[in-house]
């Protein structure tokens, strides 16, 4: 009697990792010495962003993704915080804004020029300011426009509309010690954390009520991670007791036991997770590893398929992620991460091996795009919404972002008025100007839309003559090329 080994199925048994060459890396970035287990970079489809060190406070580097090579020491930076910043977060509804977390208590907004910095940036959109202790972790709400969540080390969720300035949620009572990370589900309806007592708690934040909570998720002390996976289940990175490295998979319906457990080595650094809901692959990489370890996770057991292995000779020191939609859907490319050295940001590119041409419908379901499916006033009154999808198929071309404005209310009146510059309410700094008393009027601004409209429009015909003109040339050529291989020329 024979067996047959089976090797299980997946299309992506055989992606691989690969560096950029060295011209394409960014070079002399001095990346922050803070001891933090943050990931201290932000990458999106425009900008890469960098936590680096600073003297006399906390800064970090916004880079146009075209910027490689070696960065100027005098590259201006985003430089208004008072203390080091310890993680940062880019807005998923707007390329140009990002948001920080220092030492200094504060969370700040931002807004990037479009064409990148020219000058150091030391003015915030807005400053968001309730905690009491230093804040670690900056999380966006992945389908709310302008819904913003931070965690401190007073153990204080808080839950902001970044739009009006206001604190909208204040969860204090849920965790008793240190926060290590927060992860919100696909529509945002709740989110996941993982905790210094070693529990993972799945919370909805509107109620301000605890849905699930699971012990001992990892029995070891060393900082572990939770994240929310497409369909619910919640993946967990930690240490087992005797300090080797874990990854499992957890049905919030039952956390007693966990779907899956596997163990991987003995290193001590923390395990930072990274989900593609799209492939359902989990990218897990090491802080201080040399290697980027991915997972496919799958809806029959082991659950947790072990797919391969990229290494390299150099630590990391923190990891990006860029979303589906700035990835080259020609090359195949599924994920691409920004790995960070001492002094060098390494973008590695992950791709599936296919030899056709042709776009892959397999690899690109439709991914998460730019728009909001909800504003933060509606989420706040209870509806939950998934993202809004977009095809890969064609080369998608964002609509032009809007500017972040922020209008402070008026709390004792509830009126929608923007505050007077000179004047403040409660839970907003009074000194942080409001950024419509800057916007333009309106019929100017109209003015300037039909302006660039025009430009558009005699760039377009220019391009239609080129093409027609070069259409031409071809159909003369191709004459001419017939009659040459007939022997009439």
């Amino acid at each position: 009697m024979s067996f047959r080994k089976v090797v299980r199925q997946s299309k992506f048994r055989h992606v691989f990792g690969q560096p950029v060459k060295n011209d394409q890396c960014y070079e002399d970035i001095r990346v922050s010495r803070v001891t933090w287990d943050s990931t201290f970079c932000a990458v999106n489809p425009k900008f890469l962003a960098v936590i680096v060190e600073a003297s006399g406070g906390g800064a970090f580097l916004v880079l146009p993704l075209s910027k490689t090579g070696r960065i100027d020491k005098a590259y201006p930076t985003v430089c208004g915080h008072t203390g080091p910043v310890l993680d940062i977060d880019w807005c998923p509804h707007n390329d140009e804004v990002i948001a920080s977390g220092s030492e200094d208590c504060t969370v700040m907004v931002w807004q990037i020029p479009e064409n990148g910095l020219t000058s150091p940036l030391t003015e915030p959109v807005v400053v968001l300011e309730g905690h009491t202790k230093r804040v670690g972790i900056i999380a966006w709400h992945p389908t709310a426009r302008n819904v913003l969540l931070s965690a401190g080390c007073d153990n204080v969720v808080l839950i902001w509309n970044v739009g009006t300035a206001e604190e909208l949620y204040r969860l204090d009572g849920l965790h008793p010690d240190l926060i290590y990370n927060v992860s919100w589900n696909r529509s945002g309806s709740l989110f996941c954390s993982a905790c210094k007592d070693k529990s993972v708690r799945i919370i909805d934040p509107r109620r301000g009520t605890l849905v699930a909570e699971r012990e001992k998720a990892h029995e070891g002390a060393r900082p572990m991670r939770a994240i929310f996976l497409a369909d619910g289940k919640v993946f967990t990175t930690g240490f087992s007791r005797m300090s080797e490295r874990q990854l499992a998979l957890w049905d919030p319906e039952n956390l007693e036991e966990p779907m899956a457990l596997q163990e991987l080595d003995s290193s001590n650094g923390a395990l930072l997770p990274f989900y593609d809901p799209d492939t359902s692959v989990v990218y897990v990489c090491g802080k201080g590893d040399s290697s980027i370890r991915y997972f496919e996770i799958t809806e029959e057991p082991p659950y947790i398929h072990f797919l391969n292995t990229f290494t390299s000779k150099e630590p990391q020191r923190g990891m990006g992620s860029m979303p589906k939609r700035g990835l080259e859907v020609s090359k195949c490319e599924i994920a691409r991460f920004y790995k960070l050295h001492e002094r060098k940001c390494e973008p590695i590119v992950m791709t599936v091996p296919r030899k056709s041409d042709l776009f892959q419908d397999d690899l690109y379901p439709d991914t998460a795009g730019p728009e909001a499916a909800l504003e933060a006033e509606e989420w706040v009154s209870g509806r939950d919404a998934d993202p809004i999808l977009i095809s890969l198929r064609e080369a998608y071309v964002p609509s032009k972002q809007r500017d972040l404005k922020i209008s402070r209310r008026n709390m004792l009146s509830d009126s929608r008025t923007a505050v007077a510059p000179g004047s403040s309410r409660l839970g907003a700094p009074a000194s942080s100007t409001t950024a419509a008393d800057a916007t333009p009027s309106g019929s100017l601004a109209r003015a300037g839309e039909a302006g660039k409209l025009e430009e558009v429009m005699q760039e377009l015909r220019a391009l239609r003559a080129l093409v027609k003109e070069q259409g031409e040339r071809i159909c003369r050529l191709e004459e001419q090329l017939g009659r040459m291989e007939n022997g009439d020329a």
